[in-house]
């Protein structure tokens, strides 16, 4: 990497990062102790916004305003954050399938998309700036009724009050438990474990459809963002930061095993949940890229929350997008692991 000129900006004491309990490259470098080896020579701590004290963390995860901060988590917040003006770049896209269902209670005969039509569907609503679980839902029907050429008019949409500090997914849960909805969208592992508990039934498994565009959500595909006064002043720190990740995707890719566990600790869930909640193969997907096939499907994911009212402006994704971080973090691990410079 390049020497920085006498002028430029002093180091930050402090780098950021934060992550959705889901997989990402983030969690899996930050449980081998790698983002914190990486910048120990310069001096500056590398801490995780979740184990923060309230008064710096505040809302972070959802807003980004914290100028030194990484976030590897859900599209829904991401894009939110930048239609109010915060000055974030997209800098890497991930795709993990995180097993998305629409559930149902056990014995309705209801076992296919077409029967969607006319049922009452869970819409949570919770109470904080950026409802990204009422998005997930919104989104997850809509993948789900298109799949038998409906739309979310097809269907009817049921409000259900989520109380603070509920457990993922209770709320909804509950309401199909007790019969005053039809259907629940739900996705990853801590859902499976909820479902189960309850005795739910899939109606629609949203993984098993052959287009990708039905199963595009909160995290399908999953953005890394980086504040752009960061980019702007140490470019080199985001372009390391980003090679760490990129070690850890490839690490991943060989541990399965490791991966799980790391999972299990990230999620809270167990075994069982975990295995059923993440395809077979889901460690080798950690990469980061910005593909047009991503950025097309971000997009697809833009202009849908904009027209459900989630985003207060529109969000140009290619615009927003800058690959020349990853193309400077792949370069130098090129050189790196050509033994040209110290790693």
């Amino acid at each position: 990497m390049p020497l920085r000129s006498p002028a430029s900006p002093a180091l930050p004491d402090t780098l950021w990062y934060t992550r959705c309990p889901v997989p990402t490259a983030t969690g899996i470098a930050a449980d081998q102790g790698w983002l914190a080896r990486e910048f120990a020579a310069d001096g500056i701590a590398v801490r995780s916004l979740q184990g923060a004290p309230q008064q710096v963390a505040a809302d972070h995860h959802y807003t980004h305003a914290l100028t030194g901060l990484f976030r590897e988590g859900g599209n829904v917040p991401a894009l939110w954050a930048r239609s109010r003006g915060e000055a974030t770049r997209l800098i890497g896209l991930t795709w993990i399938e995180e097993r998305q269902v629409v559930l149902v209670r056990a014995g309705s005969g209801i076992a296919a998309p077409g029967q969607l039509r006319g049922l009452r569907l869970a819409l949570p609503h919770h109470g904080i700036a950026i409802d990204f679980w009422r998005a997930m839902a919104l989104a997850g029907f809509r993948g789900a009724l298109a799949l038998a050429g409906l739309t979310l008019d097809d269907a009817e949409l049921v409000d259900v009050p989520a109380a603070s500090g509920g457990g993922q997914w209770s709320a909804e849960l509950a309401a199909l438990r007790d019969g005053t909805v039809d259907a629940v969208y739900a996705k990853g592992a801590l859902a499976v474990e909820a479902a189960r508990r309850i005795g739910a039934e899939v109606a629609v498994e949203l993984d098993a459809a052959p287009e990708r565009r039905t199963r595009v959500n909160n995290g399908t595909p999953r953005p890394v963002t980086v504040h752009q006064r960061l980019l702007d002043e140490h470019p080199e720190l985001v372009a390391r930061f980003l090679a760490v990740l990129v070690e850890a995707a490839d690490w991943a890719a060989e541990r399965p095993a490791e991966v799980a566990r790391i999972l299990r600790a990230e999620t809270g869930a167990g075994v069982e949940g975990v295995a059923g909640a993440y395809a077979a193969g889901s460690h080798r997907t950690l990469h980061l890229d910005l593909s047009e096939e991503r950025l097309k499907l971000l997009a697809l994911q833009e202009r849908f929350l904009r027209v459900q009212g989630f985003l207060p402006a529109s969000v140009d994704v290619q615009a927003w997008a800058d690959p020349e971080p990853l193309r400077a973090a792949r370069e130098l691990l090129r050189v790196r692991r050509a033994g040209l410079v110290r790693s």
